[in-house]
């Protein structure tokens, strides 16, 4: 798999997850089942992110996957508390699941194209 195509799934995920969520939380917001400041805020950790995701920068891709693991916890605790929402709690994890190995995937392999990583210590005597 090349890193471009990595790159383009990745960032089609992310922006389906991010639809996927936006959608969701403003349903449950005017529903009234969440306030709507709260459905917001649920939101805005996925904003973050966005333009380095985008654009494609191994960095972004690293650290937004800590990002995703909060959003997994919530797709997995309705997939145990909920019977109404399953099918969204089961497509929300298994997305979210997905990118958590695709983002450290493409950030590695993008990282090592640009030549960028850990430096090394020297050994001195």
């Amino acid at each position: 798999m090349t890193t471009h195509t990595l790159f383009q799934l990745c960032r089609v995920g992310y922006v389906a997850l991010l639809m996927l969520l936006s959608g969701w939380f403003i349903q449950q917001g005017l529903t009234g089942e969440y306030s709507m400041a709260f459905s917001l805020l649920w939101i805005l950790p996925l904003l973050l992110p966005i333009k380095g995701i985008l654009t494609g920068k191994p960095y972004t891709y690293a650290w937004a996957s800590f990002i995703l693991c909060l959003y997994l916890l919530h797709g997995l605790t309705l997939v145990y508390v909920t019977e109404d929402a399953l099918y969204f709690a089961l497509i929300e994890s298994v997305l979210i699941s997905a990118l958590l190995v695709g983002f450290p995937f493409y950030a590695r392999i993008r990282g090592r194209e640009l030549g960028l990583g850990l430096k090394k210590k020297s050994k001195k005597d």
